[in-house]
């Protein structure tokens, strides 16, 4: 073999028997180095040279270039994946894997604002950044781009496996080509909300298919849905295909996308990334993986609107498990509504989708837009049997997987799949809510860095729907508030100084709809005009939900203290001035 194209093992003879042995694996014959313990294996490719652990198993995709390249068990690829790879519809779960692919305009289209970039004459940055469980780095030096994925328990082991990466005589500079290009190029961005309206069948399969595959499935098969894995850290496959052109060109296609996220797990099961069984910490977590998702769908172009599915494996279900589940879908779905994205859950609909269903009418729990359930039964339709009541997400929510791993071929494409049936409909996340926080006070005093209590506990609520995360509300105003403060006060044209005072919490408490109200007026909508106008006044303003004289004369100040047309009617002009933080 060439120095473009070398594999050393340092691995004693059990380890190359194994690698021998592994089935769907094809490894070339390596050249031993020195003899050394059988702890690691250097691993060299493009002049790019690396030490992995001695047990991962090692693939050429030169040599079979249509492997799968999953993550649920430790392996290194090198070489360019083929265009359609031989997966398995389920590949649950993740440990750690790197994908060393040479640089090129097709690997370059994975690439996103996280994608690091080594310094001349170096292999490793060491400051990259993780982003869904991914690490990715330009090696432009050896001319490869380097994926590396992990769950949290295993990021260490492979910034340390990235971390010894060499360049060696055989390397020859490739440059990734930079964000931009033509100024006319169309924007990459799918036609619309994913999956939007659309009555019939898709599949879903582990890895996006190539676009030729996915061309001939759309000419002789019965399918015009495909679920993605676009985001989580607990995903199996790689995702060599699926890119912001990728989604531009299926959805111009007339492809509707189920748009899924892999994230932890149930607390109740073996899986290596868990929720924790701390409710609290749960609904936080399921923030933190819908901030990602939020993330990974705007940089492929999947827009708000979509309704983003997190993928909740089966469990066998206890009550605390449950609590824990629903807690951190609650977290999961504020944070989306908060972008202005849908919530999706898939689970078992003999676990996850029964859960949510037997709390579907209780306010403790921030309920799901839509759910997409595994109930194999091999009936094409979006009946759910004993395990949800009809009546729940009834109008056009739900997706039933109704048959699983199954391998079919149209157009001399084989896919091995999960069918599906959709009914799905648009639809607008309603405005998140503040459960278990008190939003009404007699006055806003101030807040800043070090304050605790109730007040605090409602402007972080404020500020988590607000799309600006402060972690889970706990009432202590540590710095991550102060961030999200900061990150408000910017947003809305204020002083950034992350302290809540009487400007940012009018802003605040008045955020939302701004139907018109006026004498009269009852609702959601007078109760937050009641609490900014307490804040915005400097005075008790009662909070009643209930638009009476006290509160007329309150607006009538209001309006007249801030040059407004002075007629007690809540209109445009007041909202927008509330809402300003004026």
């Amino acid at each position: 073999m060439s120095s473009r194209k070398l594999w050393r093992v340092r691995a004693g003879t059990a380890v190359l028997a194994l690698l021998a042995g592994v089935g769907a694996f094809s490894v070339p014959g390596p050249a031993l180095a020195d003899s050394s313990p059988d702890t690691s294996q250097t691993v060299t490719y493009h002049g790019y040279r690396i030490d992995v652990p001695a047990d991962w198993q090692v693939v050429d995709l030169t040599e079979n270039p249509r492997a799968c390249l999953r993550f649920d068990r430790p392996a290194v690829y090198v070489g360019q994946p083929a265009e359609q790879n031989d997966c398995p519809a389920r590949v649950v779960g993740r440990t750690a894997g790197i994908v060393v692919q040479p640089i090129t305009a097709r690997s370059a289209g994975q690439s996103t604002a996280a994608t690091a970039r080594t310094s001349r004459g170096k292999a490793t940055a060491p400051a990259a950044a993780s982003s869904n469980g991914t690490i990715q780095v330009a090696v432009e030096d050896a001319g490869v781009l380097v994926t590396a994925a992990h769950t949290p328990a295993t990021e260490s082991l492979v910034r340390d496996v990235l971390g010894s990466a060499e360049l060696t005589a055989g390397a020859e500079h490739t440059e990734l080509p930079r964000a931009g290009g033509r100024s006319d190029a169309a924007p990459l961005a799918a036609a619309g909300p994913q999956p939007g309206s659309y009555l019939g069948k898709g599949f879903d399969a582990c890895t996006a298919p190539s676009q030729a595959a996915m061309n001939a499935w759309q000419s002789s098969s019965p399918y015009s849905a495909v679920g993605v894995y676009i985001s989580g850290s607990f995903r199996g496959c790689a995702q060599p295909n699926l890119t912001a052109s990728w989604v531009t060109n299926q959805t111009g296609n007339g492809w509707r996308l189920i748009p899924i996220d892999v994230g932890r797990q149930a607390p109740c099961t073996s899986y290596s990334l868990r929720m924790s069984s701390d409710p609290a910490t749960a609904k936080s977590q399921g923030v933190t993986a819908a901030a990602g998702a939020v993330s990974a769908a705007a940089g492929l172009g999947i827009p708000a609107g979509s309704a983003l599915y997190s993928d909740i494996e089966a469990y066998t279900s206890t009550a605390s498990c449950k609590a824990a589940v629903l807690s951190y879908l609650s977290g999961w779905t504020e944070r989306l509504h908060s972008s202005g994205y849908l919530s999706g859950f898939y689970s078992s609909a003999a676990s996850g989708i029964r859960d949510a269903a037997s709390e579907y009418n209780n306010g403790a729990y921030t309920r799901v837009d839509h759910i997409f359930y595994a109930w194999w039964n091999g009936a094409a339709d979006t009946n759910t049997g004993s395990y949800v009541p009809s009546s729940y997400w009834s109008g056009h929510q739900r997706i039933h997987q109704y048959a699983g791993e199954v391998t079919e071929s149209y157009g001399g494409y084989s896919i091995n799949i999960d069918r599906d049936y959709l009914d799905v409909g648009s639809g607008t996340p309603p405005q998140p809510g503040c459960t278990g926080a008190n939003l009404d006070f007699t006055a806003y005093p101030t807040v800043r860095s070090g304050s605790t209590g109730d007040l605090v506990k409602a402007a972080q609520c404020l500020l988590q729907a607000a799309g600006h995360d402060p972690g889970t509300p706990d009432g202590i105003f540590g710095p991550d508030t102060a961030s999200a403060v900061a990150g408000f006060q910017a947003a809305k044209g204020l002083t950034a100084d992350g302290v809540v005072g009487p400007r940012t919490w009018t802003a605040l408490l008045s955020r939302g709809s701004t139907p018109t109200v006026q004498n009269g007026s009852t609702g959601e909508a007078v109760s937050r005009l009641q609490r900014a106008l307490t804040a915005a006044l400097g005075r008790t303003v009662g909070i009643d939900g209930i638009f009476g004289s006290g509160t007329a004369q309150a607006v009538r100040d209001y309006q007249s203290s801030r040059g407004l047309s002075v007629d007690g009617i809540v209109g445009p002009g007041t909202w927008g001035a509330l809402q300003s933080g004026r």
